[in-house]
């Protein structure tokens, strides 16, 4: 599938209903996401399990599945944000499963990680617990994070490696209420980081 098929599949789904500032629920854009997972398809890292950590609405899950991943599993802390995720992967007509979990609870293995963490941006060190279960959990990651991140992440991920970043841009929708533009672009920063040689 062309990333641009990907994108508009991915722009059909239902964002937030109501998202929660304290969790950060921010949807990641659809253009982003199929950006992302059209590069973790073209290495290779989309044809076994994959894992969505804090999932939110699915579309990371989803677009791993439609590019082919044999089993995709979600998790969040959120219900009503899996019910939504469950909703958006039945309109596209993928079997994902999706699990209300911790992300320090998360015991099964997998060899690719996809997830949109929490920046940090409420409470600081928010992106921790996901990045660590992450590495604990697969072989290769691909995760979103603040720009700027990168000394941190590379320290932080030691031993494993980060094979590939690149700097993309996310629009944030007005959401909340301390949001003054109906559309703010922010930086970020995307990593591909190997966990096992």
């Amino acid at each position: 599938m062309k990333q641009r098929k990907l994108e508009i599949l991915l722009e059909e789904l239902e964002d937030f209903s109501s998202p929660e500032l304290e969790l950060e629920q921010y949807q990641t854009p659809p253009l982003l996401a199929a950006e992302i997972l059209h590069f973790a398809y073209m290495q290779g890292d989309l044809d076994d399990s994959v894992q969505d950590l804090g999932c939110g609405t699915g579309i990371l899950a989803i677009g791993a599945k439609l590019l082919g991943a044999k089993k995709v599993i979600g998790y969040d802390t959120d219900p009503k944000a899996l019910e939504t995720a469950r909703k958006n992967a039945r309109k596209l007509g993928v079997g994902i499963e999706f699990v209300l979990s911790d992300v320090a609870d998360i015991k099964e293995c997998v060899k690719t990680t996809v997830m949109n963490p929490p920046f940090g941006a409420r409470v600081k060190g928010r992106d921790r617990p996901f990045l660590s279960s992450a590495l604990r959990t697969s072989e290769v990651i691909y995760s979103i994070h603040n720009r700027g991140s990168l000394a941190f992440i590379q320290k932080f991920i030691k031993p494993a490696v980060i094979t590939h970043s690149y700097v993309a841009k996310f629009p944030i929708k007005r959401t909340f209420d301390f949001h003054k533009k109906e559309r703010e672009v922010i930086e970020v920063e995307i990593y591909r980081i190997k966990v096992s040689g």
